[in-house]
């Protein structure tokens, strides 16, 4: 009981968030020759001010995809609103290819958001529509307007509302404290979901992303905890002797993958949450870790030095057949696949160094994303187009993203001394 008490807090993200520093997302590096678009100020029918500025939220999503680039506001000739409004030679004039318009209405308890999508060179409106929320999520309605924006303009589907998972430690203070937190995939609005004396590891989202299995020391030994975001219920996972750690949902939700030491060296075991049956997946002398699941619910992927030095395998939990997936590099670890389950991003070690690597299974060939050191924890967003990672960068741990193909990089600075285990969200249900 005196060891529960020193947990500080633990906070659910919808009943009691604590406000935190956000982090800021910063281009370092985009694609070559990126599309002109003009993001107009939405209008406001309100006698106060907006909370947020709908249209630069936009703006700051579609330029942070590092695959357009916003016309400034000072050199627009006009500010339409509506389609009746909008003379295309002035923005053809101005080089710009799409423009987006938009007005800000009030409704019961919330904000309506309308939206006009144009394609100037064909004078031609390629969509519209509105979002309507909450007054506290006028912010995610910008995210969702750019989520349709961008999949209207790149054929892939957007993934600026989605959320991000993290870790962070504060050593200045004694003791000091960790924090799981959660906030928006550009960085904004983090809450603290656990606040504690003791170290916090590995948070997955479920696949309807309502919950966050994450490892706690909190008791003196690992355990595995699950949170309801939704009902703000914190439970812990049938707990056993030694290391319990690693915790991945299954497609189903029903089930978690995870690593126990129970029986002796770490296995991967299958948690039924349900019944809490407990299965066995693998069984070797070597060290099996790091468990994430098939698209289909049908295999598992892990991390094994089975083979002298870790490689990434492939299980099936119908027969047991375990298959090296990696060969390049003499270090593969942390496998994750993406959605369409094509590519497996990794860390890969070649020379000594860290690097945040993509395989594609289809042709088995190995592509190095990152050059930054110690490159650890990829998480993959649910469009599959961006991957965030940890790394270190003048002796602070940062976060960082970089596209799957490589081209696009970014910064997301914090002003806490470390922060680690990133972990992106699926789609937002």
């Amino acid at each position: 009981m005196v060891k529960n008490l020193l947990v500080v807090v633990h906070c659910i993200l919808l009943a009691f968030p604590i406000m935190a520093s956000e982090l800021v997302i910063k281009i370092t590096e985009g694609v070559d020759n990126p599309v002109p678009v003009a993001i107009v100020p939405f209008s406001w029918d309100g006698d106060k001010g907006l909370p947020e500025d709908v249209a630069q939220v936009i703006q700051s999503d579609l330029e942070n995809s590092g695959q357009f680039k916003a016309l400034k506001r000072s050199s627009m000739l006009s500010f339409p609103h509506t389609e009746t409004d909008v003379y295309y030679r002035d923005w053809r004039y101005l080089n710009t290819e799409y423009l987006i318009v938009g007005v800000v209405s009030q409704v019961p308890n919330g904000y309506q958001v309308k939206y006009e999508l144009f394609d100037i060179y064909r004078e031609k409106r390629l969509a519209s529509g509105q979002v309507t929320g909450a007054r506290r999520n006028l912010r995610r309605l910008a995210h969702e307007v750019s989520d349709i924006v961008f999949e209207q303009l790149t054929g892939l589907r957007g993934a600026f509302s989605t959320r991000i998972a993290y870790v962070s430690s504060d050593h200045k203070t004694k003791p000091s404290f960790y924090r799981l937190n959660i906030a928006d995939a550009d960085g904004h609005n983090r809450q603290v979901v656990l606040e504690s004396r003791y170290p916090i590891m590995s948070p997955a989202w479920s696949r309807d992303a309502s919950k966050l299995a994450y490892v706690s020391f909190e008791t003196g030994r690992p355990a595995i905890y699950i949170q309801n975001l939704k009902t703000g219920k914190r439970e812990r996972v049938k707990s056993y002797k030694g290391l319990n750690g690693s915790p991945a949902w299954s497609p189903d939700g029903k089930r978690l993958a995870l690593v126990l030491s129970k029986d002796g060296n770490p296995e991967i075991y299958i948690l039924n949450l349900e019944t809490n049956h407990l299965t066995r997946v693998t069984k070797h002398y070597g060290i099996d870790t790091e468990p994430t699941w098939s698209v289909d619910g049908k295999s598992i992927i892990f991390t094994s030095d089975r083979g002298g030095k870790p490689q990434i395998y492939q299980v099936s939990l119908n027969d047991g057949w375990v298959e090296r997936l990696t060969f390049e590099g003499d270090y593969n670890a942390r496998g994750r696949l993406t959605y369409d389950g094509r590519h497996l991003v990794l860390v890969n070690r070649t020379n000594g160094m860290f690097h945040i690597g993509v395989q594609d299974l289809h042709r088995s060939t190995m592509e190095i994303l990152t050059q930054s050191l110690l490159d650890e924890s990829p998480s993959i967003a649910p469009n599959g187009i961006m991957i965030i990672y940890a790394t270190q960068e003048g002796g602070k741990d940062v976060l960082r993203m970089v596209s799957i193909d490589g081209r696009v990089k970014i910064k997301q600075p914090s002003v806490d001394a470390v922060v680690r285990e990133p972990a992106w969200s699926p789609y937002l249900q």
